[in-house]
């Protein structure tokens, strides 16, 4: 199961990863403009993300299913709330200056929109798990999993357009839409269970690894 687990929520650094992946020369001053509002704004919400996704993986290394409920769920708000203003800062740029912005545009902000209201709906799957049942909790870690398989896409697909062509080659200069660490105080709850963060945090994003989950973690 946690083999299992850790494929399912390997993808969730997608967005904070995805404004650094190009490099190119000069674009034009007006999309380089926009790139900077657009980057200048979200670089806080690119944080809050890599934060939330270090807390969960702080407390799923050896949490208890209290803890883990406790992370995850402050961590699906807090990626929730950093996708509606990532979407904010979309909207608020304008349009941008290239062939089909306006649709660019339109298509990012709903897609960021909607991944935010999938990731309250994981919040309130996870506030329903039943942390002294450790079996029913696995079993609900999984449903998780399988939903934030599907998030997934929706939150690669948010941002792939606005990555491409001249817009993802501004956006990829501008500093403030760099790849980013979580930052040294990111702890999901502290409690018994959130005593070491992971080594690799770009390599998971949800409650990969549950402490007393009674599967084989081979399975």
């Amino acid at each position: 199961m946690k083999k299992k687990l850790a494929a399912a929520l390997s993808g969730g650094t997608v967005l904070v990863l995805a404004l650094s992946g190009c490099t190119s020369d000069d674009s034009g001053d007006k999309v380089g403009a926009w790139a900077k509002t657009v980057c200048d704004q979200a670089q806080p919400q690119i944080q809050k993300r890599a934060d939330a996704q270090q807390a969960i993986i702080s407390t799923a290394a050896d949490g208890k299913p209290a803890d883990i409920q406790a992370a995850d769920s402050k961590a699906f708000q807090d990626i929730a709330t950093a996708n509606k203003a990532l979407a904010k800062a979309v909207q608020d740029a304008g349009t941008p200056p290239v062939d089909n912005g306006k649709s660019l545009q339109q298509d990012a902000v709903k897609e960021l929109n909607a991944t935010a209201g999938a990731y309250l709906e994981l919040k309130k799957q996870v506030d329903a798990l039943e942390p002294k049942n450790q079996q029913k909790f696995a079993d609900g870690l999984q449903d998780v999993a399988d939903g934030l398989a599907k998030i997934e896409k929706m939150d690669q697909d948010a941002l792939s357009k606005l990555q491409s062509g001249e817009l993802g080659q501004a956006m990829a200069k501008q500093p403030s839409c760099q790849k980013v660490k979580p930052s040294v105080t990111a702890t999901a709850n502290p409690g018994p269970g959130a005593s070491k963060p992971a080594a690799k945090p770009s390599n998971a994003a949800g409650p990969s690894k549950s402490a007393g989950t009674p599967k084989s973690s081979g399975e």
